[in-house]
């Protein structure tokens, strides 16, 4: 491995401090079997399926908080690129634009630059997540029944900064060799969030080609590789499909005349 890309998962870039599970709760052992699930290298359409006699809730759980971990270390290692000059703007791309509200100090829809809007935004996850009543970690403790409007509200903004690395960063993801790794988390992710319909159609609009293309080629590749157990020069051709995606959505965006579509967050729509 490369020490670009032992950067890529290196814990001190991380973003935020990880949240752990309990050695010994029973969302300790979903999370181990997870990810036994991921590195046995099961068919990701497959492993995002609740197991069978599991708690749907947990299950969600479980993966909020993992995702916000990983969705964490991918752009705390690209947050160097990621500054007030280069990004003025939380966007994707020239054609949607993400604006912050708290009722807090932004009481109104409010455009920020990409790092501030990136450090209320796991600020207030990290709230959610760090909230017994909302995410309880004692056995036998209900979730709340807002739980799933919470949830879901926490994975479509996580889907933003999907959005934002690939669209703005992802030459920098390139230039560290991490594209397979950021390629296969988004693939885990959107895998898992349309198994559960946890995010609307409208929010993943951005990246919907992505989604496609992505998902498809690292399945079809996924199969040449295991036909002539080589991965080498199927990576390179993934990688390249990928490097042409992302340059064309810049293209097309760029190439529009629609008008530029406009989100906010609401902290009140997941308030308990």
């Amino acid at each position: 491995m490369s020490l670009a890309l032992k950067q890529v998962f290196n814990k001190d870039r991380t973003f935020r401090p990880k949240r752990r599970f309990e050695p010994g709760t029973q969302r300790f052992e979903l999370h181990k079997k997870a990810q036994a699930s991921l590195n046995a290298g099961l068919d990701l359409k497959l492993a995002v399926q609740l197991p069978h006699g599991e708690d749907l809730n947990d299950w969600v759980a479980v993966h909020v908080v993992d995702f916000f971990n990983r969705i964490n270390l991918i752009y705390g290692t690209i947050s160097d690129s990621c500054t007030d000059q280069t990004c003025p703007v939380m966007s994707g791309g020239p054609k949607y634009e993400y604006r912050w509200q708290d009722e807090q100090r932004y009481k109104r829809p409010t455009a920020l630059p990409a790092p501030t809007y990136m450090s209320l935004l796991m600020d207030w996850i990290e709230m959610q997540i760090n909230n017994e009543q909302i995410f309880p970690t004692n056995v036998g403790t209900p979730f709340p029944k807002s739980f799933f409007q919470v949830a879901k509200k926490i994975l479509s903004r996580l889907f933003r900064v999907f959005v934002h690395v690939y669209i703005h960063h992802f030459d920098r993801v390139s230039q560290m060799g991490a594209e397979a790794h950021v390629n296969t988390c988004y693939k885990h992710f959107y895998y898992f969030v349309t198994e559960f319909n946890l995010i609307d159609h409208k929010e993943l609009e951005p990246l919907v080609s992505v989604c496609v293309c992505a998902c498809v080629w690292m399945d079809t590749l996924q199969n040449l590789c295991v036909e002539s157990d080589c991965m080498c020069s199927h990576q390179f051709y993934f990688v390249s499909i990928c490097n042409f995606i992302f340059k064309y959505i810049n293209i097309e965006f760029k190439g529009q005349d629609s008008k530029k579509r406009s989100y906010k967050d609401r902290e009140e729509d997941v308030s308990l």
